[in-house]
């Protein structure tokens, strides 16, 4: 899920790309409304898509992220001593962060519905949380959270919102010649 979330960046920079580079010559704007219309609104929508896809995690429910590959279950071998539990593991992107969050789970007996409440969606659950998958029902026991900083992904969201103020700006001008 870590690539793809690069590689849906990429794409919305590529359709930005694409955008600039399919007009030519012969393209002439009479107004900046037109301009606004058919160019900077569909290029500032793509430059936004772009950086919200690095800055915003995904918010999910602990099921939703076992199920979707972003999260696997690990059993260790039972013949390993002690052992410590199942063990969920999440690599995600916040801002210029690689993040890596590991939950050490607690199965639950199967008949425990008097204080079982699934919890909800979220970037990081904490211990306490609770989630049923497959008919078996489990408790967030521990959470050890490491963050890396990436420095091209700082530099990538500082010319992403360059070029968003300067879209931005081009767009204002437009819009002020029309008035």
């Amino acid at each position: 899920m870590l690539v793809d979330t690069i590689q849906d960046a990429r794409n919305h920079v590529n359709q930005a790309l694409l955008l600039l580079s399919s007009h030519d010559d012969s393209d002439h704007f009479k107004t900046g409304a037109e301009v606004n219309k058919v160019f900077l609104s569909l290029l500032l929508l793509q430059l936004t898509r772009a950086r919200n896809r690095l800055t915003t995690p995904a918010s999910l429910t602990l099921p939703e992220l076992a199920t979707s590959g972003l999260m696997q279950i690990l059993s260790p071998p039972q013949n390993v001593l002690p052992h410590p539990g199942d063990v969920m593991v999440n690599f995600y992107i916040n801002l210029s962060k690689l993040c890596l969050t590991v939950y050490q789970l607690h199965t639950m007996p199967p008949n425990t519905t008097k204080n079982f409440k699934p919890a909800g969606s979220s970037v990081l659950h904490n211990p306490g949380a609770m989630f049923e998958l497959n008919n078996n029902r489990f408790q967030v026991s521990h959470v050890h959270k490491v963050e890396c900083v990436v420095p091209w992904l700082n530099g990538t969201l500082v010319f992403f919102t360059i070029s968003l103020q300067l879209c931005q700006q081009l767009k204002d001008k437009s819009l002020e010649k029309k008035v």
